[in-house]
């Protein structure tokens, strides 16, 4: 709930106008030490602007320092390449690169490095809820910085040291942290710590219930930061004010303290809070009963987690999608009661007439009779179609669901077993070279199954589908096989913008059932898929070189894999075709009318 980030994010910031001059000193300095200093800078200061710039400058930096052989600044580097990992959410990735940096500082006489890897080594296994270990590493780092006399340093340790105790449940010795970095902080006159140490106060108050103490503190805080213009943590303060209201059942305040935050979250990109904010909203929204709004939160929450952290709650949104489809579906029970009641009425009202007017009203009520057949059929029709979009909507939150518990379940437990690992590296002595290398292999075997399983995940519900559409899909779909297997060529056309969601997804898993057949079965060296969106609709083929088979043995059509192209694209409107025959290879043609269902 509350947001602890190193204090050094606040200075790059500041770093952010000096971007082009340190890139120009990158590009044009002929003075390979000066470089090397505009390397860091320049790494430092996309930290908060591009992850993957950072990363890129980052690493060329590491490899000028390595030919230099400055260890110090190759330290610095690498811990820098590790912090981007880390707001990245990759956490496995983060800690490498922070043991790395750890493994170089010891060698150095610069204490205070060691001691700022320390310190993110702790809010690392503070995050992933290791919090023993976290405060060894926070203890470790403090008595360094204690050794060095370096106020700055132990007051940060003491903010950051006192979360973990918040986590424990021992408020006290959190409170007691927070005012001795407090007190640090008014000694240097540090405006930025100061407004961190009563963020922090303000925010264990509001664990504590004394709500009255925490809106003191956290005003202060925003008070502080304002006059500092600050955006960065002034969006921290009103997302924890946020909390605090939530927690006192304001919920009106507290809708517009996250407003707020979001507002400066969203136009600095800041994933880490927008996913807070919007996680709090959609519980406020619930709590009023707006299941719409809520479910409309949690998607927002679970798109940046899944792009950022890889970490999506599908289980969370489907709870939230059950009552408010519930709801939707109480509402037209009332709807169809009322019509129901309605259509009563005019029957009788038909008997009347038919009593009154025989002939005429016999006929008229034939008419009737053959209306309602009408209408009757409509209806049976209208739920096939919807009882077929929720055999297809239950299959693919199904498919989310377990990729989601691979990535975020069985995916996050082998990287904490990478993590663990890394670690327990630097704490052994090995015998000899060869439990080196076996060890070493143990690690890539590790990351190897993390990659695996992210790999599974993606496959079975990717990320390009979301985000960039079905061409893009596919294309990351078949470069994922190996061309050793078979070679797939692909074309499409037509698709720049994208299609209606239902009409991806639907002709994606069509395209991956089709290559799945073609590899398990048709013992095909080549395959050619085809995607093209004209006026009259979309057309895709799929077709191979493989053994073919009789398309008149009816039994071939009565498997789970043809049934369920056809029953997929019968949903669409759209006709599927099978052309093939013994030893001449198959092609599988599906067209889909554009028109609205």
């Amino acid at each position: 709930m509350f947001f602890l980030l190193i204090l050094f994010a606040v200075k790059a910031k500041a770093q952010y106008a000096n971007i082009d001059s340190l890139e120009f000193i990158v590009k044009f300095n002929a003075d390979n030490n000066e470089k090397l200093n505009a390397y860091k800078e320049l790494s430092m200061a996309l930290i908060y602007k591009d992850f993957d710039e950072c990363q890129a400058t980052a690493k060329a930096g590491a490899a000028l320092a390595e030919k230099l052989k400055n260890k110090d600044a190759l330290s610095n580097l690498l811990l820098t390449t590790g912090l981007s990992w880390y707001f990245k959410g990759v956490y496995d990735s983060a800690a490498v690169y922070y043991y790395k940096a750890l493994e170089i500082s010891k060698n150095l006489n610069n204490p205070l490095t060691k001691a700022g890897i320390l310190n993110e080594l702790g809010k690392l296994y503070r995050k992933t809820k290791d919090l023993d270990r976290a405060l060894q590493m926070y203890n470790e780092a403090y008595e360094i910085y204690k050794s060095q006399q370096d106020e700055d340093g132990m007051g940060t340790i003491l903010n950051e040291s006192g979360v973990v105790y918040e986590y424990k449940g021992n408020y006290e010795e959190a409170i007691k942290r927070y005012k001795a970095s407090l007190a640090i902080r008014e000694k240097m006159n540090d405006l930025v710590g100061i407004g961190y140490s009563y963020n922090f106060l303000g925010g264990v108050y509001t664990l504590q219930k004394n709500y009255a103490a925490a809106e003191e503190n956290l005003l202060k805080s925003l008070e502080i930061r304002k006059q500092l213009k600050d955006s960065f943590s002034i969006a921290l303060s009103y997302g924890d004010l946020g909390y605090m209201y939530k927690d006192q059942h304001r919920l009106d305040k507290a809708i517009e303290q996250y407003n707020l935050s979001n507002s400066i979250a969203i136009n600095m990109k800041f994933a880490d809070l927008m996913l807070s904010n919007y996680k709090e909203l959609s519980a406020i929204a619930e709590k009023q009963g707006n299941y719409g709004m809520a479910l409309s939160y949690q998607k927002k929450y679970s798109a940046i987690k899944d792009s950022v952290y890889t970490n999506n709650k599908m289980k969370e949104i489907e709870h939230l999608n059950v009552k408010y489809q519930t709801e939707k579906k109480e509402q037209q029970l009332k709807l169809q009661k009322l019509q129901i009641s309605r259509k009563n009425f005019m029957l009788w009202g038909i008997i009347g007439i038919v009593i009154l007017l025989l002939i005429a009203g016999i006929s008229f009520f034939r008419k009737r009779q053959i209306q309602n057949k009408m209408n009757l059929q409509m209806v049976v029709m209208k739920q096939q179609d919807l009882a077929t979009k929720a055999v297809i909507t239950a299959e693919e939150n199904e498919r989310k669901r377990i990729a989601a518990d691979l990535h975020d379940g069985v995916g996050q437990m082998m990287s904490a077993a990478k993590m663990n690992l890394s670690a327990f590296e630097n704490e052994i002595t090995f015998n000899n070279i060869e439990q080196k290398l076996s060890f070493e292999k143990l690690i890539s075997l590790v990351d190897e199954s993390c990659r695996e399983i992210r790999s599974v995940s993606h496959q079975m519900m990717p990320n390009a589908l979301l985000k960039s559409g079905l061409a893009s899909a596919v294309k990351e779909f078949i470069d994922k096989i190996d061309n050793r297997i078979i070679k797939i060529n692909l074309y499409t056309e037509g698709l720049h913008e994208r299609l209606d969601s239902n009409t991806e997804t639907i002709l994606y898993r069509v395209i991956q059932e089709c290559v799945n057949n073609v590899i398990k079965h048709s013992g095909a060296s080549t395959l050619d898929i085809s995607l093209i969106k004209d006026a009259d609709g979309i057309s895709a083929t799929v077709e191979d070189n493989g053994r073919g088979f009789d398309t008149t043995d009816q039994k071939k059509f009565e498997g789970i894999g043809l049934k369920n192209i056809s029953s997929r694209i019968e949903f669409l409107k759209g006709t599927v075709d099978f052309d093939s025959s013994p030893g001449k290879g198959t092609l599988v043609a599906v067209h889909v009318p554009l028109d609205d269902k």
